[in-house]
């Protein structure tokens, strides 16, 4: 695995990044229309699970997302009409310890169909990995045992674990509404080849690069780098409204200079302060390498697909892609 951070306490996971949803042409967020429709109400928790409701559910279902655009999930307060639309939805969609106030709604909630995308695909806790220079001598240094590690949540970024989701939200999908369940499974099998086509692109794109190695406004991209055999740093860590100590903006400027980086990643839903500060002083580059949270008139491209591939491009320009 080469993922390289701070440890994530269980609270970072909580914490995890400011979600936001753009608009989806079958995604609402109006409250009447989040359920008792003629269609298959979906209520799902933030952009990533929307996007996968949307694209599988096509002309038969009607998606609200409880994450407006621009909020953080971890302050996400369930209020009373929210929990409404949870308690009329045929269906919820979430990820489990994302968003705690979601977690505990949708527990309470009278919902047949509550669809946890965690238990679609398997998590990672990327949490103890180091990354050593050639030439270091690996650290001795065991973590403290009252240290706790959190499984990363961010699923969505790698393709591959992705489409396992989708495969999983489809078949929840057809066996709660058995009378579309010919076109749920046709709309997931042509979503997982886009996202099939999708790897094969950032694959071939990153095979061959000067380095190996980025830096993230915050540790989101644990799973793509892994992935696509990249190395991340990030500033923060799974919090990306956290502070970096001196020591680890030393370390990175350190690091900068050993491994090559030339771009310090920022993205469009939290500060770049502490980005554009550290890419000033180390002499970089900085750009935009978005977690996809949310869809926002600062996003590049209009649906995941678009993004993901800015963010290709993104990643291909930092490392230096031949």
């Amino acid at each position: 695995m080469n993922v390289r951070r701070q440890h994530i306490s269980g609270i970072a996971v909580a914490a995890a990044t400011a979600l936001g949803l753009g608009t989806l042409s079958a995604c609402s967020s109006d409250s009447e229309a989040a359920g008792n429709t003629d269609k298959f109400d979906v209520v799902a928790s933030f952009y990533p699970m929307a996007f996968l409701a949307e694209q599988i559910g096509g002309d038969h279902v009607n998606v609200t997302s409880l994450t407006e655009p621009g909020q953080e999930p971890h302050d996400l307060e369930i209020s009373a009409q929210q929990t409404a639309q949870l308690q009329e939805s045929d269906a919820v969609l979430y990820l489990k310890d994302l968003q705690p106030a979601v977690d505990k709604a949708v527990e309470q909630a009278e919902v047949k169909n509550k669809i946890d995308a965690a238990t679609l695909t398997t998590l990672e806790d990327h949490g103890s990995v180091e990354h050593e220079h050639e030439g270091e001598e690996a650290a001795a240094e065991e973590p403290a045992e009252e240290e706790e590690h959190a499984l990363d949540p961010h699923i969505w970024l790698d393709p591959v674990k992705y489409a396992e989701v989708a495969a999983g939200v489809a078949k929840s999908f057809e066996k709660a509404d058995p009378d579309n369940a010919a076109d749920y499974k046709k709309n997931a099998a042509a979503l997982t080849k886009k996202l099939g086509d999708l790897d094969t692109a950032f694959t071939d794109g990153l095979k061959n690069t000067d380095s190996k190695v980025f830096f993230t406004n915050h540790a989101a991209f644990g799973y793509l780098a892994e992935r696509y055999g990249l190395t991340m740093e990030a500033i923060s860590g799974l919090d990306p409204e956290s502070e970096p100590s001196p020591a680890r903006i030393k370390e990175l400027q350190e690091e900068a200079r050993a491994d090559g980086v030339t771009t310090v990643f920022y993205e469009t839903l939290v500060s770049d302060k502490t980005a554009k500060t550290l890419a000033q002083d180390a002499g970089l580059k900085t750009d935009v390498l978005d977690p996809l949270e949310g869809i926002t008139d600062k996003s590049k491209g209009d649906d995941y697909f678009q993004v993901m591939e800015s963010n290709l491009t993104a990643l291909k320009t930092a490392l230096g892609a031949k």
